[in-house]
């Protein structure tokens, strides 16, 4: 297990090497991952790292869609092809639905858009609206964040909400005024994409705060060790997003490594990585939790839609550690 990832975290340049055996056995949840833009690769060396269940919110694509379809073809995936593609690595998959501050700026198809979810929603292993909120904070983003609280009011689903890169303060307060005004409880709201400026007002406020761990940006997890050393581990949480840009999947586990070395309490460190993304998911309503204890073992035969990502009835396991690719 250590080995790929000190490889991992020596290509980034950590500043501070990490004891990775620190979290052998550890168990973690990725809470907002979009495993669409990752491997197989990326399944392994998650599992491999200790992530046992993880989170996929819907999210652009890098470009517009272009028609209703599209979006009802990834939405499905999530639900469906993405799902097995995890079970095949012992991996447990959710995903949120929603739909996305940028593509909410035009209205046409966000009105069939809106149409389209409560189809999903109802789904298995769907846990919640998101990722929803704003971009650039235009009028129609504001409108559908409005709209998808409400379809998450009504179904009784937390909601992830992503915060905006630019004027994030401004748009994290307006995040949280909103959602108290639709009357959602704060605890079943996720405000992602923290820092340091707005941690304080969102845990004040009874809010869930993630953060991502990112490469270069948003937040680095030296800078997560602070946060958690200021204000606990009550109601925070991290994750890696790992989309379409330079992002680090295995930002979870090796920010619970880093934590640790540097003096965070074990039981600490499994609630910001671990049980507080289970519970401000709410996933013991889709799964009994005590099975998380047991290994998640698909079946090596299984097919989606008549499709399989091994080759020749291979196990879904690839040995990395050898320069013969037999």
């Amino acid at each position: 297990m250590c080995t790929g990832i000190n490889r991992d975290v020596a290509s980034m340049g950590e500043p501070l090497p990490l004891d990775l055996s620190i979290i052998e056995g550890m168990k973690f949840v990725d809470p907002h991952i979009h495993m669409v833009s990752r491997t197989t690769d990326d399944y392994q060396a998650l599992y491999d790292a200790g992530v046992t269940l993880l989170i996929e919110p819907a999210f652009w694509l890098g470009q517009p869609r272009t028609g209703l379809d599209s979006f009802k073809d990834y939405y499905s995936s999530l639900i469906g092809w993405e799902r097995f593609r995890a079970s095949q690595f012992g991996i447990r998959h959710f995903c949120t639905i929603g739909l996305n501050s940028r593509e909410a700026n035009n209205e046409p198809l966000a009105e069939q858009v809106m149409e389209l979810l409560p189809h999903f929603l109802y789904k298995e292993g769907v846990l919640g609206i998101g990722e929803i909120g704003f971009d650039d904070q235009t009028p129609a983003e504001e409108k559908y964040y409005r709209a998808q609280l409400e379809l998450a009011k009504e179904a009784n689903l937390p909601v992830q909400v992503h915060t905006p890169h630019r004027d994030k303060t401004r748009g994290t307060t307006r995040s949280m005024d909103i959602a108290l005004e639709h009357g959602l409880d704060p605890q079943m709201v996720i405000i992602d994409h923290n820092s340091e400026e707005t941690v304080k007002e969102v845990l004040d406020r009874g809010f869930w705060a993630a953060f991502t761990i990112y490469p270069f940006t948003k937040m680095g997890n030296e800078r997560m060790v602070d946060i958690v050393q200021a204000y606990g581990a009550e109601n925070i949480m991290v994750n890696s997003a790992a989309d379409w840009g330079i992002s680090d999947p295995l930002a979870v586990p090796k920010t619970a490594a880093l934590m640790l070395q540097k003096g965070i309490d074990r039981k600490s460190v499994e609630m910001v990585t671990y049980t507080n993304a289970l519970e401000a998911f709410k996933v013991a309503e889709h799964i009994d939790l005590d099975l998380l204890n047991q290994a998640f073992t698909s079946d090596p035969e299984g097919k989606f839609e008549g499709n399989t990502i091994l080759r020749g009835g291979q196990q879904p396991r690839l040995n990395k550690g050898s320069i013969i690719i037999s």
